[in-house]
Protein backbone atom coordinates (compact mmCIF):
# COMPACT_ATOMS: atom_id res chain seq x y z
CA UNK A 1 0.00 0.00 0.00
CA UNK A 2 3.05 2.06 0.41
CA UNK A 3 6.31 2.70 -1.28
CA UNK A 4 9.23 0.37 0.87
CA UNK A 5 12.03 2.08 2.26
CA UNK A 6 15.85 1.94 0.33
CA UNK A 7 13.82 0.94 -2.38
CA UNK A 8 12.39 2.40 -5.79
CA UNK A 9 8.88 2.31 -6.87
CA UNK A 10 7.77 0.01 -10.18
CA UNK A 11 4.73 1.73 -12.22
CA UNK A 12 1.12 0.32 -10.97
CA UNK A 13 -0.20 -2.63 -13.21
CA UNK A 14 -3.77 -2.80 -14.03
CA UNK A 15 -6.13 -3.93 -11.80
CA UNK A 16 -8.94 -6.44 -12.10
CA UNK A 17 -11.42 -8.58 -9.91
CA UNK A 18 -11.08 -12.57 -10.31
CA UNK A 19 -10.88 -12.49 -13.44
CA UNK A 20 -9.41 -14.83 -16.01
CA UNK A 21 -5.78 -14.13 -17.54
CA UNK A 22 -5.64 -13.82 -21.27
CA UNK A 23 -3.14 -14.01 -23.85
CA UNK A 24 -2.23 -14.20 -27.67
CA UNK A 25 0.94 -16.13 -26.64
CA UNK A 26 1.50 -19.88 -28.04
CA UNK A 27 -0.89 -22.27 -28.12
CA UNK A 28 0.55 -24.41 -25.25
CA UNK A 29 0.65 -20.96 -23.36
CA UNK A 30 -3.08 -20.47 -24.57
CA UNK A 31 -4.10 -23.77 -23.26
CA UNK A 32 -2.19 -23.07 -19.60
CA UNK A 33 -4.24 -19.68 -19.00
CA UNK A 34 -7.31 -21.23 -19.80
CA UNK A 35 -6.60 -24.29 -17.23
CA UNK A 36 -5.47 -21.54 -14.62
CA UNK A 37 -8.45 -19.09 -15.71
CA UNK A 38 -11.41 -22.05 -15.01
CA UNK A 39 -9.34 -22.68 -11.93
CA UNK A 40 -9.27 -19.62 -10.08
CA UNK A 41 -12.81 -18.53 -11.23
CA UNK A 42 -14.02 -21.49 -9.40
CA UNK A 43 -12.05 -20.38 -6.40
CA UNK A 44 -13.39 -17.19 -6.41
CA UNK A 45 -16.03 -16.99 -3.48
CA UNK A 46 -17.48 -13.70 -1.67
CA UNK A 47 -16.26 -13.38 2.10
CA UNK A 48 -17.39 -10.86 4.73
CA UNK A 49 -14.14 -9.56 6.55
CA UNK A 50 -15.94 -7.04 9.00
CA UNK A 51 -18.92 -5.64 10.05
CA UNK A 52 -20.51 -3.09 8.62
CA UNK A 53 -19.88 -0.44 11.80
CA UNK A 54 -21.93 2.84 12.10
CA UNK A 55 -20.74 3.81 8.50
CA UNK A 56 -22.24 0.88 6.91
CA UNK A 57 -19.05 -0.45 4.98
CA UNK A 58 -21.00 -3.89 3.61
CA UNK A 59 -19.55 -4.43 0.04
CA UNK A 60 -19.38 -8.02 -0.50
CA UNK A 61 -15.88 -9.01 -0.94
CA UNK A 62 -14.28 -11.75 -3.33
CA UNK A 63 -11.06 -13.78 -2.80
CA UNK A 64 -10.09 -16.50 -4.35
CA UNK A 65 -9.20 -19.68 -2.08
CA UNK A 66 -5.63 -20.69 -3.56
CA UNK A 67 -4.50 -17.64 -1.45
CA UNK A 68 -5.31 -17.78 2.35
CA UNK A 69 -5.08 -15.93 4.67
CA UNK A 70 -2.45 -17.64 6.78
CA UNK A 71 -0.15 -17.62 3.01
CA UNK A 72 -0.67 -13.73 3.68
CA UNK A 73 -0.23 -13.57 7.29
CA UNK A 74 3.22 -15.49 6.95
CA UNK A 75 4.56 -13.18 3.99
CA UNK A 76 3.61 -10.06 5.90
CA UNK A 77 5.00 -11.35 8.82
CA UNK A 78 8.37 -12.35 6.48
CA UNK A 79 8.10 -8.68 4.84
CA UNK A 80 8.06 -6.84 7.79
CA UNK A 81 10.66 -8.22 9.73
CA UNK A 82 12.67 -7.90 6.84
CA UNK A 83 11.75 -4.21 6.88
CA UNK A 84 12.35 -3.63 10.49
CA UNK A 85 15.65 -5.70 10.20
CA UNK A 86 16.85 -3.42 7.28
CA UNK A 87 15.70 -0.22 8.93
CA UNK A 88 17.62 -0.93 12.03
CA UNK A 89 20.92 -1.99 10.05
CA UNK A 90 20.53 1.68 8.75
CA UNK A 91 19.79 2.98 12.36
CA UNK A 92 16.62 4.17 11.19
CA UNK A 93 14.35 2.12 13.75
CA UNK A 94 12.87 4.05 16.28
CA UNK A 95 15.10 6.97 16.27
CA UNK A 96 13.05 9.22 18.57
CA UNK A 97 11.75 7.70 21.43
CA UNK A 98 9.07 10.31 22.15
CA UNK A 99 8.01 9.74 18.64
CA UNK A 100 7.65 6.31 19.10
CA UNK A 101 5.81 6.44 22.40
CA UNK A 102 3.66 9.16 20.84
CA UNK A 103 2.71 6.63 17.52
CA UNK A 104 2.53 3.59 19.98
CA UNK A 105 0.01 5.54 22.04
CA UNK A 106 -2.12 6.60 19.14
CA UNK A 107 -1.70 3.48 18.13
CA UNK A 108 -3.19 1.29 20.90
CA UNK A 109 -6.37 3.93 21.61
CA UNK A 110 -7.54 2.77 17.59
CA UNK A 111 -6.38 -1.14 18.08
CA UNK A 112 -8.49 -1.37 21.61
CA UNK A 113 -11.51 -0.54 18.98
CA UNK A 114 -11.32 -2.58 16.33
CA UNK A 115 -13.92 -5.69 17.61
CA UNK A 116 -15.97 -3.11 16.56
CA UNK A 117 -15.33 -4.26 12.89
CA UNK A 118 -13.86 -7.77 13.46
CA UNK A 119 -13.71 -9.17 16.90
CA UNK A 120 -10.40 -11.67 15.87
CA UNK A 121 -8.45 -8.64 15.04
CA UNK A 122 -8.18 -8.06 18.72
CA UNK A 123 -6.06 -11.17 19.17
CA UNK A 124 -3.49 -10.00 15.89
CA UNK A 125 -0.06 -9.61 16.93
CA UNK A 126 0.18 -5.99 16.23
CA UNK A 127 3.16 -3.74 15.98
CA UNK A 128 4.31 -0.30 15.88
CA UNK A 129 6.85 1.13 15.00
CA UNK A 130 8.76 4.47 13.55
CA UNK A 131 11.10 4.40 10.74
CA UNK A 132 13.22 7.46 9.81
CA UNK A 133 12.81 8.34 6.33
CA UNK A 134 12.00 11.55 4.37
CA UNK A 135 9.05 9.92 2.65
CA UNK A 136 5.62 11.34 3.93
CA UNK A 137 4.18 7.47 4.48
CA UNK A 138 2.69 5.19 6.80
CA UNK A 139 1.08 1.38 6.84
CA UNK A 140 -0.13 -1.39 8.15
CA UNK A 141 0.45 -4.82 6.73
CA UNK A 142 -2.17 -8.02 7.50
CA UNK A 143 -2.06 -8.83 10.97
CA UNK A 144 -1.82 -5.98 12.25
CA UNK A 145 2.22 -4.49 11.39
CA UNK A 146 2.43 -0.91 11.54
CA UNK A 147 5.18 1.81 10.54
CA UNK A 148 5.23 5.32 10.17
CA UNK A 149 7.67 7.58 8.78
CA UNK A 150 9.45 10.05 10.19
CA UNK A 151 8.41 12.68 7.07
CA UNK A 152 4.95 12.14 8.06
CA UNK A 153 5.76 13.33 11.14
CA UNK A 154 8.18 15.92 10.44
CA UNK A 155 6.62 17.42 7.33
CA UNK A 156 2.91 16.58 7.93
CA UNK A 157 3.33 18.32 11.76
CA UNK A 158 -0.60 16.16 12.33
CA UNK A 159 -2.03 16.76 15.70
CA UNK A 160 -2.57 13.54 17.30
CA UNK A 161 -6.68 13.47 15.83
CA UNK A 162 -4.45 13.59 12.33
CA UNK A 163 -1.94 11.12 13.12
CA UNK A 164 -5.18 8.74 14.50
CA UNK A 165 -6.38 9.48 10.89
CA UNK A 166 -3.23 8.05 8.95
CA UNK A 167 -3.02 5.18 11.09
CA UNK A 168 -7.00 4.24 11.26
CA UNK A 169 -6.92 4.48 7.76
CA UNK A 170 -4.18 2.15 7.21
CA UNK A 171 -5.55 -0.39 10.21
CA UNK A 172 -8.62 -0.41 8.11
CA UNK A 173 -6.90 -1.47 4.87
CA UNK A 174 -5.75 -4.65 7.51
CA UNK A 175 -8.89 -4.97 8.58
CA UNK A 176 -10.89 -5.24 5.18
CA UNK A 177 -7.77 -7.84 4.10
CA UNK A 178 -7.29 -5.11 1.15
CA UNK A 179 -3.92 -6.84 0.12
CA UNK A 180 -5.25 -10.50 0.45
CA UNK A 181 -7.96 -8.94 -2.03
CA UNK A 182 -6.10 -7.36 -4.32
CA UNK A 183 -3.90 -10.52 -4.67
CA UNK A 184 -6.69 -12.70 -6.11
CA UNK A 185 -7.47 -9.42 -8.24
CA UNK A 186 -3.85 -10.27 -9.63
CA UNK A 187 -3.81 -13.71 -10.17
CA UNK A 188 -6.55 -12.83 -12.73
CA UNK A 189 -4.53 -9.71 -14.61
CA UNK A 190 -0.93 -9.57 -15.18
CA UNK A 191 0.85 -11.19 -12.20
CA UNK A 192 -2.01 -14.02 -12.88
CA UNK A 193 0.49 -17.08 -13.67
CA UNK A 194 3.49 -16.08 -11.25
CA UNK A 195 0.71 -16.34 -8.41
CA UNK A 196 -0.68 -19.64 -9.56
CA UNK A 197 3.09 -21.08 -9.81
CA UNK A 198 3.66 -19.65 -6.62
CA UNK A 199 0.48 -21.51 -5.34
CA UNK A 200 0.84 -24.90 -7.14
CA UNK A 201 4.16 -24.92 -5.95
CA UNK A 202 5.91 -24.81 -9.55
CA UNK A 203 7.77 -21.63 -8.78
CA UNK A 204 7.96 -22.03 -4.83
CA UNK A 205 6.85 -19.17 -2.55
CA UNK A 206 9.27 -16.66 -4.36
CA UNK A 207 6.31 -15.71 -6.51
CA UNK A 208 3.78 -15.27 -3.79
CA UNK A 209 6.35 -13.41 -1.75
CA UNK A 210 7.31 -10.94 -4.74
CA UNK A 211 3.05 -10.16 -5.42
CA UNK A 212 2.28 -9.62 -1.95
CA UNK A 213 5.37 -7.02 -1.83
CA UNK A 214 4.31 -5.35 -5.50
CA UNK A 215 0.60 -5.70 -3.59
CA UNK A 216 1.73 -4.12 -0.52
CA UNK A 217 3.79 -1.40 -1.72
CA UNK A 218 3.88 -0.49 -5.21
CA UNK A 219 0.15 -0.54 -6.50
CA UNK A 220 -2.10 1.97 -5.68
CA UNK A 221 -5.60 1.25 -3.84
CA UNK A 222 -8.64 1.40 -5.89
CA UNK A 223 -11.43 3.91 -4.88
CA UNK A 224 -13.86 1.16 -3.05
CA UNK A 225 -10.57 0.34 -0.78
CA UNK A 226 -10.18 4.34 -0.72
CA UNK A 227 -13.94 4.60 0.48
CA UNK A 228 -14.08 1.72 2.64
CA UNK A 229 -10.65 2.41 4.49
CA UNK A 230 -11.83 6.22 4.93
CA UNK A 231 -14.55 5.16 6.11
CA UNK A 232 -13.43 1.97 8.73
CA UNK A 233 -10.07 4.61 9.85
CA UNK A 234 -12.84 7.56 11.00
CA UNK A 235 -14.85 5.66 12.65
CA UNK A 236 -12.13 3.78 14.64
CA UNK A 237 -10.95 7.22 15.22
CA UNK A 238 -14.00 8.70 16.45
CA UNK A 239 -14.58 5.73 18.89
CA UNK A 240 -11.12 6.03 20.47
CA UNK A 241 -12.34 9.66 20.81
CA UNK A 242 -10.03 11.84 18.54
CA UNK A 243 -12.10 14.07 16.29
CA UNK A 244 -12.77 12.16 12.95
CA UNK A 245 -12.91 15.99 11.35
CA UNK A 246 -9.40 16.12 11.55
CA UNK A 247 -9.32 13.80 8.55
CA UNK A 248 -10.35 16.92 6.47
CA UNK A 249 -7.20 18.58 7.64
CA UNK A 250 -4.91 15.91 7.16
CA UNK A 251 -6.02 15.64 3.57
CA UNK A 252 -5.59 19.30 2.97
CA UNK A 253 -1.87 19.16 4.54
CA UNK A 254 -1.12 16.37 2.34
CA UNK A 255 -2.25 18.10 -0.69
CA UNK A 256 -0.17 21.21 0.19
CA UNK A 257 3.17 18.95 0.08
CA UNK A 258 2.84 18.75 -3.79
CA UNK A 259 5.61 20.86 -4.66
CA UNK A 260 8.00 18.88 -7.12
CA UNK A 261 6.52 15.66 -6.10
CA UNK A 262 3.19 14.45 -4.76
CA UNK A 263 3.91 12.69 -1.26
CA UNK A 264 4.72 8.85 -1.63
CA UNK A 265 1.78 8.18 0.88
CA UNK A 266 -0.62 9.56 -2.18
CA UNK A 267 1.00 7.92 -4.96
CA UNK A 268 -0.68 4.16 -3.30
CA UNK A 269 -3.54 6.25 -1.83
CA UNK A 270 -4.88 8.18 -4.86
CA UNK A 271 -7.10 11.05 -4.18
CA UNK A 272 -10.03 13.03 -5.90
CA UNK A 273 -11.38 15.98 -6.27
CA UNK A 274 -14.81 14.41 -4.38
CA UNK A 275 -12.48 12.77 -1.62
CA UNK A 276 -12.55 15.82 0.77
CA UNK A 277 -16.16 16.38 0.78
CA UNK A 278 -16.80 12.89 1.25
CA UNK A 279 -14.80 12.85 4.35
CA UNK A 280 -16.50 16.16 5.39
CA UNK A 281 -19.96 14.45 5.12
CA UNK A 282 -18.73 10.86 6.99
CA UNK A 283 -16.79 12.93 10.10
CA UNK A 284 -20.31 15.04 10.52
CA UNK A 285 -22.04 11.54 10.45
CA UNK A 286 -19.85 10.26 12.78
CA UNK A 287 -19.88 13.32 15.21
CA UNK A 288 -22.26 11.50 17.80
CA UNK A 289 -19.83 8.74 18.00
CA UNK A 290 -16.75 10.92 19.00
CA UNK A 291 -19.03 13.10 21.24
CA UNK A 292 -19.38 9.98 23.35
CA UNK A 293 -16.47 8.87 23.36
CA UNK A 294 -13.96 11.64 24.31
Amino acid sequence: MHAMPFAEESPPEPRTRCAAPTSRAWPWLRATVAGASLLVMVACAPVQTTQSGAVGVDRKQYVTSLISPQQVEQEAAQTYAAVMGEARAHGALNPDPQQTQRVRRIAERLIAQVPAFRADAANWQWQVNVIESDQVNAWCMPGGRIAVYTGMLERIQPTDAELAAVIGHEIAHALREHTREQMSQQLGAGLGLSVLGAITGSRDAVEMGNTFTQVMFQLPNSREFENEADAIGLELAARAGYDPRAAVSLWRKMAAQGGGGQPEFLSTHPSSSTRIANLQQMSERLMPVYLANR
